[in-house]
């Protein structure tokens, strides 16, 4: 496992992240066992994952909890997230802070390193900006909350709306940003600013069904062809992605999708979720791997260049 310094927190973090939402739950979503979930948090750790990412919204963080009171606290990186609304109407800061306790509460630990304002609008940032983002600095003055992020809400907002308005603002230690090969735009739209900044910056929507399900790939890209935003003279409609897939460049295209968002310049930590033990082996395999080629980077770039319509799901 590799690691490297989170921007400018100074938090040493593994490259892979253990993602314990999106469509698995750490396999709460597919019928898992809360003692199966607990297995998958603690492989990962086994693994050399140090850094792991829940939320309110996620309901697993009793499960992380629970798979890491016996582990020294100092040697993990605990990262949650609670969105500005509840029910859909946005949280007075009382509420607010009770939530995030709760959750603190919930994971059985005096403190985390990094709460998250959970998948923020454009519509909402002015309201967290001067409502909730005091609250989360006072609990960073009680040692509750040791560094303040935002994450993006990718699948409505693939053109970062919300994290070009956060770029004017010196207050968010850490960043989540959708990145995949589908959709590279945060490297003009985001990257350019944490980079500058000193921002932690975590990857999500790595692989998410078009990278992992070729009909839907298939789909997808003559979706993008058919609107005009790729030339069909660039792909193999029936494998559109089949170059991946080639001796000296990768087993997969899962594979291929983890180490092209992982060698990103800006990315931190690229976060993988699962429920499944041996897909979690797999996972950390392809995120402790080298760089795909340079003539094959140099090539989605050039493809998906101008993408910024979708999320990759």
């Amino acid at each position: 496992m590799d690691y490297k310094t989170l921007g400018r927190t100074g938090l040493r973090v593994s490259r892979m992240g253990l993602g314990c939402g999106g469509h698995s739950r750490l396999g709460q979503s597919t019928g898992r066992s809360e003692e199966e979930s607990i297995a998958v948090v603690r492989e990962a750790i086994h693994l050399g994952v140090n850094f792991i990412d829940t939320a309110e919204a996620y309901r697993t963080e009793s499960i992380v909890g629970r798979s890491i009171r016996d582990l020294a606290r100092d040697e993990l990186v605990l990262s949650t997230k609670v969105h500005a609304k509840d029910d859909d109407r946005l949280s007075s800061a009382a509420e607010f802070r009770s939530r995030v306790l709760a959750g603190l509460e919930r994971l059985a630990v005096d403190y985390v390193d990094i709460l998250h304002v959970h998948g923020l609008s454009s519509q909402d940032y002015g309201y967290v900006k001067t409502e909730l983002v005091p609250v989360l600095q006072k609990l960073q003055s009680e040692g509750r909350v040791r560094f303040i992020g935002v994450t993006e809400a990718f699948a409505p907002d693939p053109t970062h709306r919300m994290l070009t308005m956060a770029a004017g603002d010196e207050f968010w230690d850490v960043i989540m940003v959708g990145f995949n090969i589908l959709n590279q735009s945060a490297r003009e739209r985001v990257f350019p600013w944490t980079i500058e900044k000193r921002v932690g910056t975590l990857g999500m929507f790595a692989v998410r069904r078009a990278l992992s399900n070729p009909d839907r790939l298939r789909e997808l890209i003559r979706e993008l062809v058919d609107a005009g935003s790729l030339k069909a003279s660039d792909f193999d409609l029936a494998d559109p992605l089949g170059f991946l897939v080639a001796p000296g460049v990768a087993q997969t295209v899962t594979e291929a999708a983890y180490r092209f968002c992982l060698w990103e310049p800006g990315m931190d930590v690229v976060l993988s979720g699962t429920g499944n033990v041996e897909h979690l082996r797999e996972n950390a395999r392809f995120l402790s791997s080298p760089p795909l080629p340079t003539e094959i980077t140099e090539k989605l770039r050039r493809l998906f260049s101008g993408i910024d319509t979708i999320s990759g799901n």
